[in-house]
């Protein structure tokens, strides 16, 4: 069975209908039993046989004739898939029965359906290891990396809302000296502590001492809030000071996860600005922290390589890996961005 191409469609005529999309889902139908195929369902159907040339070219004329815009990547994505046993379609309105393509490359629909079921496992958005994504592309689809040894790495990425129960009644008007880089309590309440995990005691968690030492942004959130006797303005030119732009997208972060009910402490140990814990009583009693979470800016864009280093490390250390894409111009709140492996 052969295969001419018409713009940007293969067309096969004969059973092709009944061969190939009613059977395996492959195509959509036009004429007759004919059906058109996206050069990825092409290049596929050569690769296996099914179609013996297209225009006069095999598999692998037709791979080099089509390697422009993605095609391989997309094609050894595509072929991955259907061997995991699902029925794929490229991301195309033809192509697309009652589902939406949204940001995907390709839609993937569950073991067993196909496409006029209406119900899709997976958007995957496939990219080579070398390109770019848009942090604001990700959330609610699959990223598909292709890297150059042609392996594939999947990455579920979608939109959270991180959430917890911590709760500690702040107190009014406590000492504090701001230093060259953080701030230090004296005789703050021991609930400061204790109770909220602000700081960490100047002389280590068991030392008698009372004098609790802030970091800048936990500083800035309680001098903000009248817990400190410093303005909150002083601590935040400070901030900028030490460390430019990045302090007010992690102040604003800082201070969205502290209203949502989660403690956040610093993430510096696993490459992170933040570890979080959802839960949180008291200092002698808490568990292992859930998330890491990055702070990024507006309009940021993730290299593969790097988002894949931070979430092999998240899970490594058995933490979700979380995006924070903050503004601190626009008055917003973050935006939360969840990213972990995933095996189709």
């Amino acid at each position: 069975m052969n295969g001419h191409i018409d713009g940007d469609v293969v067309r096969v005529g004969g059973d092709a209908r009944q061969r190939f999309h009613d059977s395996r889902g492959y195509g959509y139908p036009t004429d007759g039993n004919a059906i058109a195929l996206a050069p990825v369902e092409a290049a596929h159907l050569l690769y296996r046989g099914d179609l013996d040339e297209v225009d006069g070219m095999d598999f692998r004329a037709f791979v080099r004739d089509a390697t422009g815009d993605g095609f391989v990547p997309r094609f050894l994505v595509y072929a991955d898939l259907r061997e995991r046993g699902f029925y794929v379609s490229p991301a195309r309105e033809d192509w697309l029965q009652h589902v939406s393509a949204g940001n995907a490359d390709l839609i993937v629909y569950p073991r067993g359906k196909g496409p006029g079921d209406g119900e899709v496992a997976y958007h995957v958005r496939v990219v080579g290891e070398r390109q770019s994504v848009p942090a604001a592309a990700l959330g609610d689809c699959v990223l598909a990396v292709v890297d150059e040894e042609s392996e594939i790495t999947y990455f579920e990425t979608a939109r959270t809302d991180p959430s917890g129960t911590a709760d500690i009644d702040l107190p009014s008007g406590v000492d504090a000296d701001l230093l060259a880089d953080r701030v230090v309590c004296w005789e703050p309440p021991a609930r400061l502590y204790e109770s909220g995990f602000y700081g960490t005691p100047l002389a280590g968690r068991d030392a008698d001492h009372d004098a609790l030492q802030l970091s800048l942004v936990e500083a800035a959130y309680l001098a903000e809030r009248g817990a400190i006797e410093l303005a909150g303005a002083t601590i935040r030119d400070r901030g900028r000071t030490v460390e430019g732009d990045r302090f007010g997208r992690r102040l604003r972060t800082y201070s969205e996860l502290r209203e949502r009910g989660v403690v956040p402490k610093t993430g510096f140990k696993f490459g992170a600005d933040f570890r979080t814990y959802a839960e949180f009583e008291d200092i002698d009693e808490f568990g292992h922290s859930e998330l890491l979470v990055r702070v990024l800016p507006a309009g940021h864009v993730f290299s593969p390589r790097d988002l894949s280093l931070d979430v092999r490390l998240a899970n490594g250390v058995r933490k979700q890996m979380v995006f924070a894409v903050a503004d601190e111009d626009s008055g917003e709140p973050p935006t939360w961005l969840r990213v972990e492996r995933l095996t189709p």
